[in-house]
């Protein structure tokens, strides 16, 4: 059986072209396993796996706990809420307990930038980023690149526009990562003040023009603008900012071609996206969500492998 070159997923950027494929190939596998009417496997029978969420989370929580079961894992989860850590634990301290439990696997989501590799060289377990603040979202960014390979037929060589508030978004620098590994062209567009300085030295091209993209690319990624992460005005007006990044039918209609429209939720209807261009065939907005939770199940079966556990 082929083996992933890393220990843990802690960003698209530690991964291998190899590992992708690699992912892809048993993702396939698994989403034909998830479409049948007994959707569970024995592959990770006795495994624990401890859902650790820092911060709020739906799709994702949910995907990786739905994998994790499909999988046949034991699943603990854990809310930081409702948590020891506001009576002041330290991170560290939360993991080790929960460890002490005999948990193999963490998937963590964290505000902290780095908080999954910080975890991954002070506990031993393997640790799945699902997100550390503004910085890395690997499974979203795989599951983004298996859906539009999914529908284009191949990644190599394919023009990929990722629009709106690149500056507070883990999903589009891990979409950046993924998708120039796997050989794309990649595009950025949105207003100046959502576009990181040197955005460029990652091999992108930077546009403030929606239409001239749409006419450039094949696929197009519409991330939400994240109010909770801004600390003052980017933009003067969420109807201004509509009016220039927001996609609606009257523009798709426009650049007279199909595109692969994509959206890694939650979506704001109306603002980033138009309920008309979200809900046409030319969305694969659900696919993305199916191919979640096979993304997932084929990472963590992927990265259990490596825990030398004799039954898997």
């Amino acid at each position: 059986m082929k083996k992933l070159s890393v220990d843990h997923l802690l960003g698209i950027k530690y991964l291998k072209e190899e590992d992708i494929h690699l992912i892809f190939e048993t993702a396939v596998h698994f989403k034909e396993v998830i479409n049948r009417p007994i959707k569970k496997v024995p592959s990770l029978r006795d495994i624990t796996i401890a859902n650790l969420f820092f911060e709020n989370s739906t799709r994702t929580k949910l995907s990786f706990e739905l994998a994790e079961k499909r999988l046949s894992a034991d699943v603990v989860n854990f809310s930081a809420s409702q948590s020891s850590l506001s009576k002041g634990e330290t991170l560290i301290d939360t993991v080790n307990n929960i460890l002490a439990m005999k948990v193999d696997v963490v998937v963590m989501r964290h505000p902290n930038p780095g908080a999954a590799l910080f975890l991954s060289q002070n506990v031993n377990a393997c640790i799945i980023n699902a997100g550390d603040g503004t910085h890395e979202h690997p499974s979203q960014a795989l599951l983004d690149a298996f859906s539009i390979k999914e529908k284009l037929g191949n990644i190599n060589g394919k023009r990929i526009a990722i629009v709106g508030d690149i500056l507070h978004s883990r999903v589009a620098l891990s979409n950046i990562f993924a998708l120039k590994m796997l050989g794309a062209e990649v595009r950025i567009c949105g207003p100046k003040s959502l576009i990181p300085k040197h955005i460029q030295s990652l091999g992108v091209s930077v546009s403030t023009d929606l239409m001239k993209t749409l006419k450039w690319c094949d696929a197009i990624n519409m991330l939400r603008v994240q109010n909770e992460r801004m600390d003052l005005n980017y933009f003067p007006s969420t109807r201004e900012y509509t009016k220039l990044y927001g996609l609606n039918l009257k523009k798709l209609e426009q650049i007279k071609k199909d595109i692969v429209i994509l959206h890694p939720g939650p979506i704001n209807r109306g603002v980033e996206i138009t309920s008309d261009v979200a809900d046409s065939k030319n969305a694969v907005i659900l696919d993305q969500v199916e191919n979640g939770v096979a993304i997932r199940m084929a990472v963590i079966y992927l990265l259990v492998a490596k825990l030398n556990i004799p039954h898997v």
